[in-house]
C-alpha cells in the first residue's frame, strides 16, 4: 500500500523506480519501472537491483492484520529481519552509488500509555509481542550503518488510506450501521495520511537525514474521536456502545492487542528537518481520502504490483 503511493510520488518528481519482488511473474521492464527477482527467506537478491540507484527505501514485512497463530508471528519477526539482512549483504557485493537508506519502523516499539507523549529518544520498548519485533527489527537496521551511507527509520503509525490498511476495516462495520469504539476508547491512536507518509519517505531520502523519525501526523486523537470523525464522512450514526476488550479477544486471539493499545506519538522532530504535512487534522483528512476516492480509482496508474510478498500493511 506504502509502496504504490511511493512509486506514484516517484514518478511525479522524476525519479525511476527499480522495485523487488518475490513472484518472477511481476517483474516488468518500462523505462522508469524496473522490477527485480528476490526471495529473502532463501538467501537471494538479483544484484542488478543496485544499479544507478541513489536511494533504498526498504518496507518488507508480513502484515500484522492476520490472525497471529504461531506461525504467522515467526512470518511476521522473519519476513522484516531476512529482508534487511539480504539487503545488506547484496550491498556488500554490489556495486552501487547509495546515498541514503530509509527502512520502515513501526510505532508499536513504545509502550502502551495513555498520558506519555512519546519522541524518538524514548528508550523503554512495549512489553509485547510488537514491541519484541519491532526492537529486533530496528536492530538489523542498525547494522547498515557504517556502510557509507546514512541510514534512517521511519515508525509507521496508523496509516489513513481506502487502499488498505486500517481504514477500510474500520468503515466497513460502520457502514453496516454496527461500527463502536473498543474498549474504553481514550487510547491514542497516532496516525498519519498515506500521502504525507510516502512525502515522508522522500525527504528523508531527498535530504539524507539519518536516524530515527516518527511517521505520524501531528495531532493524534483517541479512538473514540477517530470512530465518530470516520462515522461523520460516512454520514452514518454510532448505535452501538463500546466493544469491550473480551469481546475482540475471543474474536481475534492476541491480534486484538492492536485495537486497545496506546501510543501518542509526537512528528516534532521531522517538523524541525523542514517537513510539512499536507493533512494535519483527521476530519479534513478523512474527507479527503473519501471525498477522492472515486477520482483516484479512475485516474491513478496501476502500481498494484508485488513490491514483496511480504508488503506490510
Amino acid at each position: 500500500m506504502v509502496g504504490n503511493e511511493l512509486v506514484e510520488l516517484c514518478h511525479e518528481k522524476g525519479h525511476d523506480v527499480n522495485y523487488l519482488t518475490t513472484s518472477k511473474s511481476k517483474i516488468e521492464n518500462e523505462p522508469r519501472y524496473q522490477g527485480f527477482f528476490w526471495n529473502p527467506e532463501e538467501n537471494k537478491i538479483d544484484l542488478n537491483c543496485f544499479k544507478g540507484v541513489d536511494w533504498v527505501i526498504n518496507l518488507a514485512g508480513a502484515s500484522i492484520s492476520k490472525r497471529w497463530t504461531s506461525s504467522q508471528k515467526k512470518a511476521i519477526l522473519n519476513s522484516r529481519v531476512n529482508s534487511l539482512r539480504i539487503l545488506k549483504q547484496g550491498l556488500h557485493q554490489a556495486e552501487h552509488n547509495i546515498s541514503a537508506f530509509v527502512s520502515a519502523s513501526a510505532i508499536g516499539i513504545y509502550p502502551n500509555s495513555l498520558e506519555k507523549f512519546y519522541e524518538e529518544d524514548e528508550s523503554k520498548v512495549d512489553d509485547s509481542f510488537l514491541g519484541e519485533v519491532t526492537s529486533l527489527w530496528e536492530k538489523e537496521v542498525d547494522k547498515l550503518e557504517g556502510m557509507g551511507f546514512p541510514v534512517a527509520k521511519v515508525r509507521i503509525g496508523l496509516v489513513m488510506s481506502q487502499d488498505g490498511g486500517a481504514l477500510p476495516e474500520m468503515a466497513r462495520p460502520i457502514n453496516y450501521y454496527v461500527g463502536a469504539a473498543f474498549g474504553h476508547g481514550e487510547q491514542w491512536q497516532s496516525w498519519i495520511h498515506i500521502h504525507d507518509l510516502a512525502r515522508m519517505f522522500l525527504f528523508i531520502a531527498e535530504n539524507q537525514l539519518p536516524g530515527v523519525y516518527n511517521g505520524v501526523g501531528p495531532n493524534p486523537v483517541t479512538n473514540n474521536k477517530l470512530i465518530k470523525e470516520i462515522a461523520k464522512v460516512l454520514q452514518k450514526p454510532l448505535l452501538l456502545p463500546n466493544i469491550p476488550k473480551f469481546a475482540m479477544k475471543a474474536i481475534l486471539g492476541d491480534m486484538s492487542y492492536i485495537l486497545f493499545a496506546s501510543q501518542r506519538v509526537s512528528s516534532k522532530k521531522i517538523e524541525e528537518e523542514g517537513f510539512l504535512f499536507d493533512h494535519v487534522n483527521i476530519c479534513a483528512a478523512l474527507r479527503d481520502i473519501y471525498d477522492t476516492q472515486e477520482t483516484s480509482e479512475s485516474t491513478r496508474p496501476d502500481y498494484q504490483k508485488e513490491y514483496t510478498s511480504q508488503t506490510m500493511d
